[in-house]
């Protein structure tokens, strides 16, 4: 089983996602896959999208300071394996339990659109308390443990890597992490117009991207995936020191160019 976990900043955009119809291209043509999601399990909320969407979004202003109160996993099986309803049951349950939500609002949903039988589970990290009860730390290592502990419990087949859902020409591809490398492309660009850290920052939310401060610095996108900066060579303190010689270029330059403007005025005397 594979699991991926995202923290988002909308309800709406997730919840129409996970309950939507798809369109798909195919020659050319726009495809729609009907009846593509069937709703497993409410949790602490009920209704249609437009409900599903107030209800999630009333308890989300519980906590106004929480910005990404978005919790979404996706669970998905080996090609070829397939579970009965009670057996999903169960997983989202266990899953709701290992991360938290179990108390909260969360919705999930089977799609049928793939070749593998996958479950999406939306859930609201904001308790009825108006706390953030639901942790985005090591979410990557947390979901891994999980989906080795469901295999063992459900007999499963063991899945250590998403590339074995790829088609064998697919598998020889060398990995590339095209993510990192836009986003780097995306910083770089920024970095080289910033003069100070506040500019940096600023600079980039304007492009879409989060910044995340305390010992060191990560990045959000805008699907709501974060990165650590020393993941792509952009420690806090990498960036600290490139803007501190950017600045140090800056005020050569100028110095040079008031010299050379004294210099002129000089020999026009």
């Amino acid at each position: 089983m594979i699991g991926k976990m995202m923290i988002g900043k909308g309800f709406s955009g997730c919840i129409s996602y996970c309950l939507e119809d798809k369109k798909m291209l195919q020659d050319k043509d726009k495809l729609i896959v009907q009846n593509r999601a069937e709703i497993l399990y409410y949790n602490q909320c009920f209704g249609n999208k437009k409900e599903l969407i107030k209800q999630f979004n009333e308890v989300r202003k519980l906590n106004a300071k929480q910005s990404r109160p978005v919790l979404h996993i996706t669970l998905s099986m080996a090609p070829g394996e397939l579970l009965e309803r009670g057996q999903l049951l169960d997983i989202v349950q266990h899953s709701s339990r290992e991360f938290g939500f179990n108390e909260n609002q969360f919705l999930a949903v089977e799609h049928t659109d793939t070749h593998h039988q996958h479950v999406h589970i939306i859930a609201n990290r904001i308790g009825f308390a108006g706390r953030t009860n639901v942790s985005d730390s090591n979410n990557y290592k947390r979901m891994a443990a999980f989906c080795r502990k469901m295999e063992r419990e459900f007999k499963l087949q063991q899945v250590l890597s998403p590339r074995r859902f790829l088609h064998k020409q697919q598998q020889q591809i060398p990995r590339n992490d095209q993510r990192k490398q836009q986003i780097k492309s995306r910083l770089m660009e920024v970095l080289s117009q910033s003069k100070s850290m506040e500019a940096f920052c600023q600079n980039a939310k304007a492009l879409g991207l989060d910044v995340i401060k305390s010992r060191g610095i990560s990045f959000i996108d805008e699907k709501g995936v974060k990165i650590k900066g020393s993941e792509m060579g952009l420690s806090l303190q990498t960036i600290e020191r490139k803007l501190e010689l950017q600045n140090q270029k800056e005020v050569l330059k100028e110095t040079q160019f008031i010299k050379i403007k004294q210099r002129q005025n000089y020999l026009s005397r």
